[in-house]
């Protein structure tokens, strides 16, 4: 067994050159000690750095040198990008982020573990992602760099043992830093009457037995909580995102995940949520973490029993395409799972796409339409018109399946805010 070098952040950080190119999971798999310890020189020659969904604002993305290169922008990325530094936006579907690693390999990965069992195996925790395959081909080429930092504080989780063992063994890395670090706490949001009405009547689509797909946010929140407090069950959980709402449909005795695949276990690719989800990760053994090239794998999707995706969006134009990462030429967050879920619910006549999103927003001061007549210059389609089936806003459903050009239209109108309606029918 070759055992690695345990190294501090600093002697860590000091293995990636001045010019090199270095890659970490997204999110919560992301190793916070080492960027810490990354961003303490003070500038590089040019050192690319590849993640999606940054958690933390590291000093590091502000050095001259440094290119971030994400495939999910979030608050840090926004922030960053609007205070000038150089962060740019690498169009890609989650499912798409390992085909970039294989295509352009890093010469350095980092991945955040927790603490290593007996036989020396340190859980991926809170991530499998798109990094599972990437890090064990980083640890096997002596030319290349893979550092785990381990952290006391994650919860060690479990994958679907043997295809998908979601861990790394001591002997397949090169360095090892232990730092106990903050587990990223994603808060609830407090749900209001928009997201209220939503989630009612996203609960008419959600049948007993149904396997369930679920987001962050407000809305997702409200339906998870309905369907916990309900008298429906046996639902299956088959999901990118692992919450803390689809924990308290667990609690709740709601969840049997007898589904079609993966029997008796959920299953998800990452998880957040707040101090009482990572607890409860810690001792379950309801929950697989599993590659996203697996999780979002269209097939797999709609192989399940009665698959109902819930998605949200930022806008939606009269021939039904949706915008889910871009305001105008903007860009606001990432392409994700979206489109994969849309599209893996079609394949059967039970399976159904719910997209919710409130009617208006406010930009600029002023309340505008999120249903727009055409979308704006520069906007990027999320999710094209023809796999759409279901948009629902606190003013009702338009069911888009199977309906005309003329059709979605009208139906799309008719759950716009009636302040808009008027000039959405004017522009057809």
């Amino acid at each position: 067994m070759n055992l690695p070098e345990f190294l501090s952040p600093t002697e860590a950080a000091a293995r990636v050159q001045d010019q090199d190119r270095l890659a970490l999971p997204m999110g919560p798999g992301q190793p916070p000690a080492f960027l810490q310890a990354l961003g303490e020189r003070g500038a590089f020659q040019g050192l690319e750095i590849n993640t999606a969904l940054l958690l933390n604002p590291y000093p590091l993305f502000t050095r001259p040198g440094v290119q971030l290169r994400s495939g999910f922008f979030g608050p840090v990325e926004r922030s960053l990008s609007a205070a000038g530094h150089n962060v740019c936006f690498v169009p890609a579907d989650f499912r798409r982020f390992a085909v970039g690693l294989e295509m352009h390999p890093p010469r350095v990965m980092a991945t955040a573990v927790a603490k290593p069992d007996a036989r020396g195996r340190m859980s991926l925790s809170l991530h499998a992602g798109a990094t599972t395959q990437a890090l064990r081909q980083c640890g096997r080429d002596p030319n290349r760099v893979l550092i785990a930092e381990i952290n006391p504080a994650l919860p060690a989780t479990q994958g679907w043992a043997p295809d998908y063992p979601h861990g790394l063994t001591l002997d397949e890395v090169d360095i090892v830093i232990e730092r106990e670090s903050p587990l990223p706490i994603s808060p609830d949001p407090e749900p209001g009457p928009i997201e209220r009405a939503i989630a009612e009547a996203v609960q008419r689509y959600v049948p007993d037995g149904a396997t369930l797909q679920t987001g962050i946010g407000a809305i997702p929140n409200q339906v998870v909580s309905l369907l916990a407090e309900g008298s429906g069950g046996n639902y299956g959980i088959h999901s990118e995102m692992f919450t803390t709402g689809l924990m308290k449909l667990h609690q709740a005795g709601k969840v049997t995940n007898q589904k079609g695949t993966f029997n008796g276990k959920s299953v998800c690719t990452f998880a957040m949520g707040n101090a009482d989800l990572y607890a409860w990760l810690a001792d379950c053994d309801e929950v697989r973490f599993l590659p996203v090239e697996v999780v979002n794998n269209p097939s797999r999707i709609g192989a399940n029993r009665q698959m109902i995706s819930i998605n949200g969006a930022l806008a939606v134009d009269l021939l039904g395409q949706l915008v889910a990462d871009t305001i105008g030429p903007l860009q606001y967050s990432g392409i994700g799972g979206h489109e994969d879920f849309v599209e893996g619910v079609g394949t059967a006549v039970e399976n159904r796409s719910l997209i919710c999103l409130p009617s208006t927003a406010e930009h600029q001061g002023e309340r505008i339409s999120r249903i727009a007549p055409t979308l704006p210059p520069g906007t990027s389609v999320t999710t094209p018109r023809h796999q759409v089936d279901v948009v629902i806003t606190e003013f009702g459903v338009a069911e888009l399946q199977g309906r005309s050009v003329q059709e979605r239209a009208e139906a799309l109108i008719n759950v716009a805010h009636p302040d808009f309606q008027d000039t959405l029918r004017a522009a057809l």
